[in-house]
């Protein structure tokens, strides 16, 4: 990996790691929360309804170093439905970057937002997370009471809001439990709350050397239960840092 901007550098992975350090706890209260996306270099944010396919070497290098860093991932129902999330797997994904979890359990939860529990239940995300990083499912009053019993069984719940999710009260919820690192890999609704709600600290986007159509959705969207489309004021952020690795162009953006 080759930092290209401020100034050009090769990076060791403590090198990487620096580069996308969380600042100190005394100086953010009472979290940080980073959003990780790809992009298509004509802004698609998926191609063929996945991410998958703009991915490379270098975002999955980087991918499973913020995963490392993070207390906790949060990610939309729909983007764990579609891209088949399970419990992060230090043994595997996380092994070059265990060191970062030092003094820590060795890996972070997975906290998925749903309005109504439209999860598969039975799912590994759920059933299989290990004790030390059981998945937590933040969802709503409006969710149907059985579901919320079973949610509960296998995972922790949140519940945050009435008919939909109160994105202010869950963040504040997992920073309440210690989670105060935060890390979401979207989907592109969840990433609009997050922005419009004035929590995004950080954006880490990657932009990848594919062109991928027209029709694909971008990394926000204006499509969502309870939601007007074009709400969303500009927000401007300041450039930390571009590093170059397999073609593609690894963008840290802060607030």
């Amino acid at each position: 990996m080759r930092q290209i901007y401020p100034e050009p550098a090769d990076l060791t992975d403590r090198d990487l790691a620096a580069r996308y350090r969380y600042p100190d706890e005394a100086a953010v209260p009472p979290y940080w929360l980073r959003a990780n996306m790809v992009t298509s270099l004509d802004g698609a944010a998926t191609v063929g309804g996945r991410s998958g396919a703009l991915s490379g070497q270098a975002d999955q290098q980087v991918f499973a170093m913020l995963r490392a860093l993070a207390d906790v991932i949060v990610v939309g129902a729909g983007t764990a439905r579609t891209e088949g999330y399970r419990p992060v797997r230090p043994r595997t994904e996380g092994v070059r970057w265990a060191w970062l979890r030092e003094g820590r359990t060795p890996s972070p939860p997975i906290a998925v937002v749903t309005r109504r529990l439209d999860l598969d239940l039975d799912s590994p995300l759920l059933t299989a997370a290990p004790d030390h990083a059981r998945t937590i499912v933040i969802t709503t009053d409006a969710a149907p009471a059985g579901r919320r019993v079973q949610a509960s069984a296998t995972a922790e719940l949140i519940v945050a809001g009435r008919e939909s999710v109160d994105i202010v009260a869950a963040i504040t919820a997992l920073a309440g439990r210690g989670h105060r690192r935060i890390l979401t890999e979207g989907g592109p609704y969840l990433l609009t709350q997050i922005i419009e709600a004035g929590l995004l600290d950080d954006l880490c986007l990657t932009v990848s050397p594919v062109l991928a159509g027209p029709g694909a959705g971008r990394i926000v969207s204006d499509i969502g239960p309870m939601h007007q489309p074009g709400g969303m004021d500009a927000r401007r952020l300041s450039l930390a840092h571009v590093l170059a690795g397999d073609g593609q162009l690894l963008c840290r953006y802060v607030r």
